[in-house]
């Protein structure tokens, strides 16, 4: 019997707080990487700057290896028009992987129906990602300890150790998580952790042409992400859940959740 396939036999679900805490010290997964006081890990992104060209979408697909005919990414791009009668009108097709086009519009494909220029008081697009929350839900529910936190802050899943229950999924109130489809376990953004640790920018910083996205570190007063959260008028996605996101907004409308 596979392990995985063990672990879903044998784990008997009682209280999510003493699961999560019998587990974990059962099984302690892999050892967590120490803690770093001089690396915090966080991202910036400039919604004035971004025009919705999917090239980040796309490089995060290749780079991570999510299949292009899934309909599930670890990033994406939402469309927002704001009406002069105050209407909020969202999309994203496909996670904006192909960019926005006209063509979408008049066939009904993105699910936005075309409105005219006159209506029109707002429109701009904004990315999203794993939130890389200083208290993450995902973590607290995993009854296996496959959803870690890294001593940076960001979280990780183990492959090894996922069951796939889906706790996590349902538990990211941010809806970033997912079931990969060749791999059967939760997935999403880990800040492509495998290339930043080695002093490399992530897949979708590197595809941006029009630099609207940044990842660096908060400790570094001289980094240019620490910088602008310091300096500039930010805004991260849900505040009031208390999850404390890593992920900063330049431009962030009240209107986006």
């Amino acid at each position: 019997m596979k392990r995985r396939d063990f672990l879903k036999n044998s784990l008997v679900f009682v209280s999510g707080a003493s699961v999560c805490a019998s587990a974990l010290e059962f099984l302690d997964p892999r050892e967590v990487l120490a803690a770093n006081p001089e690396v915090r890990w966080a991202f910036l992104v400039n919604t004035h700057k971004c025009v919705g060209c999917g090239f980040c979408v796309k490089a995060c697909k290749i780079e991570n290896e999510v299949p292009f005919e899934a309909n599930v990414t670890r990033t994406w791009v939402e469309r927002y028009v704001i009406k002069r009668d105050g209407e909020v009108v969202m999309d994203s097709p496909k996670g904006a992987r192909d960019g926005f086009t006209s063509k979408e519009l008049d066939q009904g494909a993105s699910g936005m129906r075309r409105i005219p220029d006159e209506e029109i008081s707002q429109a701009f697009f904004v990315p999203k990602l794993c939130n890389q929350c200083q208290n993450p839900p995902c973590v607290q529910v995993c009854p296996v300890g496959a959803t870690y936190q890294t001593g940076d802050g960001v979280v990780l899943v183990d492959r090894s150790w996922c069951i796939g229950c889906g706790y996590c999924i349902m538990g990211c109130p941010y809806g970033v998580r997912f079931f990969h489809p060749v791999e059967k376990v939760a997935e999403k953004c880990n800040f492509c952790y495998h290339r930043i640790t080695k002093g490399m920018n992530t897949a979708c910083v590197d595809a941006c042409p029009f630099g609207a996205r940044l990842i660096g570190n908060l400790r570094d007063p001289d980094d240019p992400v620490a910088k602008a959260v310091m300096t500039q008028r930010v805004g991260v996605l849900r505040d009031e859940y208390g999850t404390k996101p890593h992920v900063f907004y330049i431009g962030l409308n009240k209107e986006v959740r």
